[in-house]
Parts: structure tokens; sequence; C-alpha cells
């Protein structure tokens, strides 16, 4: 069994095929994605991705505003993210937020005040958060270690690419470190290093789809399906079967954002 904690099965991509694609996801065994909506807060992107979780059996939401579109995001913005939290019980996150210094689509101040703003809002209504974090470690632990230090319900280090010490920072803090299709890459092995030191109480699987596709699949679109090939690649890092490692993600995703089990220790495969 597998859970994709991260997937944008709602954009455009997957609009000629996506009952095919939840469809083989099914088939690989993944049990639930999590889809999380992006894009300008204001073009109804959130309430599709709230409307596909809510079709499918199993697909669950994240709605919150980019650090690309930080600059968009208002008090209507807000409102409209607290109402389809408020309306819909398959949002069970608030994301994903945080910062972005690669490509610095909205201005880095912007984005700091945004993600403080954000976090907040979560808070208020005892939502875990899904943190984005590209190339803006420091800010990113200085800001969660303000905002979240005292804060139970904490969040996922989404696509984790971090280094060393901002994966124990935030794993000290209480987070969550999911790694997706990057962590096969031929190139990845400081990536790696860090996934061998990750507890495996708090790793968590994803494939961010329609990207970064793994390997043995670059090249193709990436879907839910293909997060096995992530657990493929954690398993072996971790001295352990693919099996195992989905079992484990697959508890900590259970466990982590508090949903009816997915799971029964009939599953676990050491107990067969």
């Amino acid at each position: 069994m597998f859970v994709d904690s991260h997937a944008h099965i709602d954009g455009e991509e997957c609009d000629a095929d996506r009952d095919e694609v939840v469809a083989r996801a099914r088939e690989a065994g993944v049990r639930a994605i999590l889809n999380v909506g992006t894009g300008d807060p204001h073009s109804g992107s959130l309430e599709r991705a709230v409307e596909v979780a809510e079709k499918y059996e199993g697909v669950y939401a994240a709605v919150g505003v980019h650090p690309h579109d930080a600059r968009l995001f208002d008090d209507e913005a807000e409102r409209r993210i607290q109402n389809l939290i408020a309306q819909s019980k398959q949002v069970i996150a608030f994301g994903e937020i945080g910062l972005d210094y690669h490509y610095d689509n909205s201005p880095r101040e912007v984005q700091r005040d945004c993600f403080r703003k954000q976090l907040r809002i979560a808070r208020s209504l005892s939502l875990p958060v899904i943190i984005h974090s590209r190339e803006a470690d420091e800010d990113t632990v200085n800001i969660l270690r303000d905002e979240l230090m005292d804060y139970e319900r904490k969040g996922v280090m989404h696509c984790f690419g971090g280094s060393l010490q901002m994966m124990k920072a935030v794993v000290e803090l209480g987070f969550m470190i999911s790694f997706a299709g990057n962590v096969t890459f031929k190139k990845a092995e400081n990536l790696r290093e860090v996934a061998r030191l990750v507890p495996l109480n708090r790793l968590l699987i994803e494939t961010d789809c329609p990207f970064l596709t793994p390997v043995p699949f670059r090249g193709k679109r990436n879907e839910p399906g293909r997060v096995v090939e992530v657990a493929r690649c954690l398993a072996e890092i971790h001295g352990t079967s693919v099996e195992m490692m989905g079992w484990h993600t697959t508890e900590n995703f259970v466990r982590f954002f508090g949903l009816s089990s997915l799971t029964e220790e009939k599953d676990n495969p050491s107990s067969s």
C-alpha cells in the first residue's frame, strides 16, 4: 500500500484522462492521494482542487497560496480559502505555502509576509501546513520557528530538497519530510544521503505530479501511481523492502493527518 502525499491531479495536464490516472494509482496500490491546489487564488484553481478531491474516493485536498502567487494574496483570497476549508471535509491541510527564492515570481518580502499570514490562519483553523521551500532554507526555518514552535499540528516539508542542517531543524520542530521523484535522479546523491538520515516515522512519499517524474519514467508525465518508484528508492536507502516503506509512509500519513485508518495490522508486511 502507498500514499501520494502531494499531487496536482486537478491540473489541465490530467483533463483528458483523470479517471484513468486515478484508476492506475489504485492498481499500483495507492490508497490515498493528497491533491494540492495552486495557482491564482482568484481564478477558481483552489475550488477546482477541492472538487477533484470530492469526486474520487481516497483523494483529499489542501488549499493555500503558493509563494509564486504571494503577490495575489489578499482579503478576498483569504475568504475563499477559509470558505473552502469550512465547506469541505476533504480539505485536510493548508498549503502549499512557503518561500521560493529560485524563481522569485513574487518579491521576497511579499513572500515572507504572505507565508507568515497563512501560517497564522492555519493555526487558527488547527490545520497542518504543507511547506514549499526552494533555495530559502534559512528564512523558511526561522519563520517556522517564529510561528509554529508551540503549535502541535506542524506540517510537511514537501518535495524536500534542502540541506542536512535544514532537515534536522524541521524534524526537531516536529515536521514530516516528504520526498518526490527527484530523490531518484542520478545526480541526487546528496539528497539521498539526507533521506537516509530521516527517521522512518517522519518519512512521506509523493509525486508532485505532473512534475518530477521518477526514474525510470523520466521524460513522461508524472502521476500518482509512480509514487511506488519513490518508495522503492527510499527502501533501498533505508535497507528495507518497498512493501515495508509503503506501509511505513502510509501509516505516517494516516497518523499525521488524523484520518480514519487506511491500514490494518494485518496489512503490515512484516506480520504476514
